[in-house]
């Protein structure tokens, strides 16, 4: 990628209109020696010490998070997204989602530390200005300060900037007021990242500290799933913040609050690939033990099917997402955005993550679903032992549930993906109308559809993801003329576009990646890559 002007072939949303080999896309058979130790040191953290303590977890025995949280930190798992300026690893984007993905066998456990290193301590990466990221990262990335994210109150949840707390001038400080629902880590969370609004107007970050005066925790909340996870309300009460904990500028909350969510949904997406990953092996060992009329029942075919079905589904979670963190990475190494502000790493960082919100609400969506299918197919694979506590599945059944309500409802994230897209061709950053416009053409001359089977190993699923593209972007033109200025409120219609791309961005990213892999390991060693693409 050409980092000093806006190319426009490789923004986020390209893999719609550009054919299939264009450019290679990053792929986990890519992954680097220390990117795989650090996700074989996080493993090791998880099933050792993390797995064991899940009975004191979930019955939320005092102080028991916090230990695991301190001995994460002294491994060095709290600080793979801080800086190396602030005393952390600063290291990329997939080795950060590797090590995310690790955790999920304990998804209590995976909550409270995603909040801490995720939302919790990533405005202050990103928004951050100097003073206070050396005043709160390094102790963040150890885990002597533990993080939480206050956005979400009773009236307002996806529509976050309909917050009622506020923030008004004194002096040197601001007096903030309200109740923060919902708020992960918010137990026992030294620093909380709030939301409020100057003057009752103007929606705004700061930074809050458990210590402050008139800042008060509610009871926790008792709840379905993630049961070992702290949830309570953050009470602000006539709270005196100084303004020099003022995060980002007056008014430009909103930058930071969606900003961050982008980076919750990638985490999200690829955190369903371990959580689908270690279900899956739960339920493969489960049925090579359980007998029914005299054999495995891993030997029957119905249960093999489930098992493929769950696998296919894995291999093309994890397609779709590291091929984004791939994209990220990439757009960091290379600088980011010539027309954007800022050039640090950490600005180039959150470049790359709007440049593929797209990508990271499809993941959002798409793997949590996943996970869900996954686990409720494994449960069944259990039978009626899966339904009792005897068994992990059941817990993992519960706490999977919440994905598909955090970090914006997965029917939010599905008006996101095409009112992203949209919004981008109307701009002339996605050439989707030159698209639409070839698509038109050969319509009018069939010998120009790409109807034909090449020879490669994956050929009729590669003209299978270029018809879709067309058929997807065809579909999208017709609303479009149909609808025009009322499109934005047909939310039939663009849940309906947001499937369709769901679709191709899956399609292409399994094909891209099974395509790669071919000839560079061999037809014998892809065998299963090629089934399943």
């Amino acid at each position: 990628m050409d980092g000093t002007s806006d190319d426009l072939a490789n923004l986020g949303g390209v893999w719609l209109i550009e054919p299939l080999y264009r450019a290679s896309i990053f792929t986990p058979e890519q992954f680097t020696e220390e990117q795989l130790a650090f996700a074989a040191t996080a493993s090791d953290f998880a099933l050792g010490k993390v797995l064991p303590r899940v009975a004191d977890i979930e019955g939320k025995k005092p102080g028991v998070l916090k230990e695991l949280m301190s001995a994460a930190g002294e491994l060095g798992l709290l600080m793979l997204d801080v800086p190396e300026a602030y005393g952390g690893l600063g290291t990329d984007k997939t080795t950060s989602m590797l090590v995310t993905e690790q955790m999920v066998c304990v998804p209590s456990w995976a909550v409270t530390m995603g909040a801490h290193v995720g939302i919790g301590s990533l405005p202050i990466v990103f928004f951050g200005n100097e003073e206070q990221k050396q005043k709160y990262l390094p102790k963040l990335a150890t885990g002597e300060l533990l993080a939480a994210y206050a956005l979400t109150e009773a009236g307002s949840g996806s529509d976050a900037l309909a917050a009622k707390t506020t923030a008004m001038e004194d002096g040197d400080h601001y007096v903030l007021n309200g109740v923060k629902q919902w708020i992960t880590n918010a137990g026992f969370a030294d620093v909380f990242t709030v939301f409020a609004k100057v003057g009752g107007e103007k929606f705004t970050g700061f930074i809050v500290e458990k210590s402050d005066a008139g800042v008060s925790i509610g009871p926790e909340e008792h709840k379905m799933g993630i049961r070992g996870s702290s949830t309570c309300e953050l009470i602000l009460d006539n709270v005196r913040v100084p303004k020099d904990r003022l995060l980002g500028r007056i008014g430009k909350g909103h930058k930071i609050a969606f900003g961050i969510l982008n980076i919750g949904r990638l985490k999200l997406g690829v955190g369903s690939v371990g959580g689908s990953k270690y279900a899956l092996k739960l339920a493969v060992d489960y049925s090579k033990e359980r007998k029914q009329f005299n054999k495995p029942i891993c030997e029957f075919g119905l249960i093999r099917h489930k098992l493929g079905r769950i696998a296919c589904g894995i291999y093309a979670t994890e397609s779709m997402g590291y091929r984004a963190t791939g994209m990220i990475d990439a757009f960091v190494a290379a600088g980011g955005r010539a027309t954007a502000v800022g050039h640090d790493h950490e600005s180039r960082v959150q470049q790359a993550l709007e440049e593929y919100a797209i990508e990271c609400a499809i993941l959002k969506g798409f793997g949590t679903e996943q996970l869900d299918f996954t686990i409720d197919e494994a449960l069944q694979i259990f039978g009626g032992y899966g339904y009792t506590e005897h068994f992990p599945i059941e817990r993992l059944a519960r706490d999977a549930r919440i994905n598909r309500i955090f970090e914006g409802t997965n029917e939010v994230n599905r008006l996101l993906i095409p009112a992203t897209l949209l919004k981008r061709a109307v701009m002339g950053r996605l050439k989707l109308l030159d698209f639409v416009s070839q698509v038109k053409e050969e319509l009018k001359n069939p010998d120009l559809i790409p109807l034909h089977v090449d020879g490669s190993t994956v050929g009729r699923e590669r003209r299978a993801t270029e018809l879709a593209k067309r058929i997807t972007c065809y579909v999208a033109d017709i609303a479009i003329q149909k609808h025009m200025a009322e499109l934005e409120e047909r939310q039939d219609i663009l849940g309906a576009l947001a499937d369709l791309l769901i679709d191709v961005y899956l399609m292409d990213s399994v094909v891209a990646r099974t395509g790669q892999n071919v000839p560079s390991f061999g037809r014998d060693r892809t065998i299963i890559q090629r089934e399943m693409c």
